[in-house]
This record gives C-alpha cells, structure tokens and sequence, in this order.
C-alpha cells in the first residue's frame, strides 16, 4: 500500500506515521506538512533518516505540489490529518482555517478523484480518511453522548470549518462515489503534543512557576483519549472500516478542565519534588468565545463494527504522558521558539 499523510509533523499526524511504520513494515509512507508553527519536523528526524518516510514540506493548498506527489508515488489511500487545529487561534483568525481546512481538503479530494477514477469505476484498495473532531457536533448538556447520527452543531470556526470539510467529503462519496471515511475524535493526549493545548501547556507552565489559565469556573467536561489509542482505531478503519461510513472514537473518560489541571499539579509535584508547583498558580480568566461546556463520545459503533477499544488507562497515560514532557525539554523549548523551523532548513531544505 502507498498511503499518503497529510500533517504528518504535528501531533496526532507524527504518532500514527511512528504506530502505523511499526505494524507495517512494507507500506511505502508519503508525508506532507506546511510546517507551521504546529508542524515540527523534529518529530520525524528517525523516520526520516531511516528511510521509513518519503517526506515532502508542502501545502495542502498546493494543487501543482498534491498532484505532483500523487503521481509520482501512486498514493491508494489518504490519510488526511493537515489541518489548523485551535480553537482560540481560529477566533481570532478565521482565514486561515477555511483556507487550509476546507480549501485544502478539497484540493486532496480532487486531486485524489481525477487518480483513483475511470469511467466512474472506483478501485476498491483506494480509500480518502478524513480525522475530523467531536467538535463538530456541539456542545452536550449533562447527559447523552455524540452519536454518528447526531446532527452536526459547530461553535467555533474551527468547528466549522472541520464540519465544512467532513460534509465535502461526504458528498465526494455521495455523488462520486468515491471511497471515504470520516472519523471523529474525542480529546487527544500524549508525546509530541503543541503546548497550547490543555495538557501539555499547564506541564510547561507548571515547571516554570507561570500562572496555569483556566478559562471561566473549569468546569468544562471533555473526554479524553490517549493518542496511540487513537492511531489503532484509524489504522481498524484504513484496513477493515466499511466505506462511506463515520466513526466515532472516543475514551469514555470525561473529567472536567479544573480537575485534570489539579491532576497535573499532583502529578508533577510527585515526580520533581517540586513544591513550588501548586494550585495557587491555577488562575481563572474569562471564558472563552463560545466555548462549549461538554463533549462525550459513544464509541459503539467501531467497537462493534470493527472490535476496537482503547487500552491506556488515563491514570497510566497521564503518567506516562508527563515522564514524555520531563524527559523532553529540549523538545517543548524548540517548538516554542521555532527552532525547529532551523532545523528543517539545515538537515532537509537541500533544493
């Protein structure tokens, strides 16, 4: 299989190419990142020097570039995980959201169609995989949980535009025929993760004495689920998913904002003997634009469909997740200041 990966340098991107190169050994793997600010090319040094990826720097706005890489490389199955992913980046930059997550998706789309089409005949090995988010369904009140069924409901243009870009693919499997899946996410957790996110910003602040913000009273509630749980349920779905259907993939596991920072702290102070690291750092700041009080995941359907669960408790992937952010510190600094950046331009950027 020639399996092409879009965002391949960011967080969920980098983890399922380091998942998928373990379990695949033959697979020949084509990555595409923009490199920006999330994309961090250090993510894939070993992979690249190994041989295990064919790596190109580029936009999935590219048309000229999409083709270019379709073609010389015979991608059968897209995995497309390129997009910009913050919520408070897409208020107060609604642009570049549409841009590259819907515009973008279209251009894979097309590009893929005009490939993998003759005379309306579709080959049954290609496949388009669309990651997409549960934050396109809203916001849930105290009970229920998002379902495939549940109507899509976004709040933030980051929202809209993944809701944007699943419905685009949808109606390429709707009125092309074209072989697709969509997958739809709850929080993700784990090494390589940007630090403006939850988890690994309050790490960071946390080690540095800095103020731990917590958006309104902290009591919105997510479901979080480890990301190599994650890159099982998406390689289930390449290799066993039925075609033109969405899964939901989530970690039965809620925990409200508060909660898991007052985790973070516990945990740190335990591991660093660190007691400067405490709650009195955690300071409320209003709330976000907005901001949706509740995400939760029924994840049956890929359980039963295709017999997947997740495996890392959260006690043992919080854990584990802190040890990964200690033992890189060098890591967090580089993405932060954009060193990495230096890095592409030295080791890779030869043309």
């Amino acid at each position: 299989m020639n399996i092409l990966i879009t965002g391949v340098a960011g967080f969920i991107g980098s983890n399922f190419l380091k998942f998928y190169r373990e379990k695949n050994k033959n697979d020949l793997i084509i990555g595409v990142d923009a490199l920006t600010y999330a994309g961090n090319i250090i993510n894939l040094e070993k992979e690249i020097e190994n041989g295990d990826i064919i790596f190109y720097k580029a936009d999935i706005r590219d048309r000229d570039k999409v083709e270019e890489i379709f073609y010389k490389h015979n991608v059968e199955v897209v995995v497309n995980f390129a997009a910009e992913s913050h919520v408070d980046r897409s208020i107060h930059n609604p642009q570049i959201f549409l841009e590259t997550n819907v515009l973008g998706t279209h251009t894979l789309l097309e590009v893929a169609r005009k490939k993998w089409c003759c005379n309306g005949k579709w080959d049954e090995d290609k496949l388009f995989l669309q990651i997409s988010t549960d934050e396109v369904y809203g916001s849930l009140g105290p009970q229920g949980y998002f379902t495939e069924e549940t109507p899509l409901d976004p709040h933030s243009p980051y929202a809209a535009s993944k809701a944007a870009a699943d419905l685009i693919v949808k109606s390429y499997s709707d009125t092309y025929g074209m072989p697709v899946n969509i997958t739809r996410c709850s929080n993700n957790y784990g090494p390589y993760q940007f630090p403006e996110k939850l988890i690994p910003l309050m790490i960071w602040n946390a080690l540095n004495h800095k103020e731990l913000p917590i958006y309104g009273d902290g009591r919105q509630i997510r479901d979080w689920l480890h990301v190599r749980d994650h890159c099982e349920a998406i390689e289930l779905v390449i290799k066993r998913g039925k075609r033109g259907e969405v899964y939901n993939i989530g970690g039965n596991n809620e925990w409200k904002n508060i909660e898991i920072v007052k985790k973070l702290i516990k945990i740190l102070r335990q591991k660093t003997g660190d007691y400067g690291i405490g709650e009195h750092l955690i300071k409320h700041v209003p709330d976000r634009l907005g901001h949706d009080r509740r995400y939760a995941i029924d994840a049956s359907k890929i359980r039963k469909e295709l017999g997947w669960e997740p495996k890392i408790n959260f006690e043992q992937g919080i854990n584990i997740t802190v040890e990964w952010y200690l033992q890189n510190i060098d890591w967090v600094k580089s993405v932060i200041t954009g060193e990495y950046l230096e890095f592409y331009n030295k080791n890779y950027n030869k043309k």
